[in-house]
């Protein structure tokens, strides 16, 4: 990792409270298959590339991979925009499915019901961007609980949403 990558300090729990700092601190080049530093270790799927603290809240930037499907949920507070990096995902919004192949793009505002799912093999992999930031800090708080987000191989959305409140996310049944 470059010198420029590693010299953020470590994030605390609760980026989105801390002091702006001048952009010149705030700059870092990432070097390809890098990761952001984080709070706790996050799975080979999971690479965060820009945390909410780098762009004083503006937004967060994650490389990830489908490897379950997402149930149906709502942001209440950030736009997710995914761009497809390889393999295929469907989404469901208002209705209808949108199958989205490498090169393509979803935005889903915030406050609109919506689910995905993994259509390929291997998963699909995707840049996630959330803007207002802080969807970095929800993926951290999801590992760290562990095991217990899952119930046979599915997610516990009652687990979850107990986890997602604290960032404006809602699972549905």
């Amino acid at each position: 990792m470059s010198e420029s990558a590693e010299k953020s300090e470590k994030p605390e729990k609760s980026e989105k409270t801390a002091r702006p700092r001048p952009s010149a601190e705030r700059f870092f080049v990432l070097p390809a298959g890098a990761r952001r530093p984080g709070r706790v270790p996050l799975p080979p799927g999971f690479a965060v590339k820009a945390r909410t603290h780098d762009t004083e809240g503006r937004l967060s930037v994650l490389e990830t991979r489908l490897d379950i499907d997402i149930p149906p949920h709502i942001h209440h507070e950030a736009d997710e925009f995914l761009y497809i990096l390889e393999g295929e995902m469907e989404v469901d919004l208002d209705g209808e499915t949108h199958r989205l192949t490498p090169g393509m793009c979803v935005l889903l505002p915030h406050g609109i019901p919506h689910a995905l799912r993994n259509a390929s093999r291997p998963p699909a992999r995707c840049l996630q961007i959330s803007s207002p930031g802080g969807w970095e800090q929800f993926v951290e708080d999801m590992f760290e609980a562990g095991p217990v987000v899952m119930t046979d191989g599915h997610p516990d959305l009652d687990r979850l949403n107990e986890i997602g409140a604290a960032h404006g996310m809602e699972y549905r049944r």
